[in-house]
């Protein structure tokens, strides 16, 4: 059962990393392609977590980061490992969650930052540039949030 998850998660990774590779390839630091009105593709360096948390501390946030995401990370494959044949939507987030975990993981061992590049914004408004492992983060949460609710009765 666990086999077909880490190969979900292998996926994100993969694509993960080739969306970044190719995005470094086309523009440099701070440069942008308008795709759509309210939305660019921008290369970005964060060195901190979610919504540039930490990114101007001094250097000690990439092993922090680092460190907490492989702890989760193996929490997350044990915990699929536990999962029946019948939890395939708690399956999916969690895949989803690992793969996007990884893929940043990497940024940050190679590089001491992880790549954003999607840039939305409206006018004056601009939400925190972000990538592909952490739109599967984000969408590996909305799975795995009601089936929780659902298993432990909420």
């Amino acid at each position: 059962m666990r086999k077909q998850w880490i190969a979900l998660s292998a996926v994100v990774v993969g694509l993960d990393q080739l969306t970044k590779y190719l995005i470094t390839q086309h523009l440099t630091l701070m440069d942008s392609i308008k795709i759509l009105p309210s939305f660019d593709l921008t290369l970005r360096h964060n060195a901190g977590a979610a919504f540039s948390f930490l990114a101007s501390a001094t250097g000690w946030q990439r092993w922090f980061f680092i460190g907490l995401a492989l702890v989760m990370s193996s929490v997350i494959y044990v915990w699929l490992g536990r999962l029946s044949a019948q939890d395939k939507q708690e399956a999916f987030g969690l895949s989803l969650i690992l793969g996007g975990a990884l893929g940043n993981v990497i940024d940050r061992i190679m590089h001491g930052y992880v790549i954003d590049f999607i840039l939305l914004y409206y006018k004056d408004w601009q939400w925190p540039a972000f990538n592909l492992a952490d739109s599967a983060i984000c969408l590996g949460v909305v799975f795995l949030i009601p089936t929780l609710f659902k298993k432990y009765n909420y």
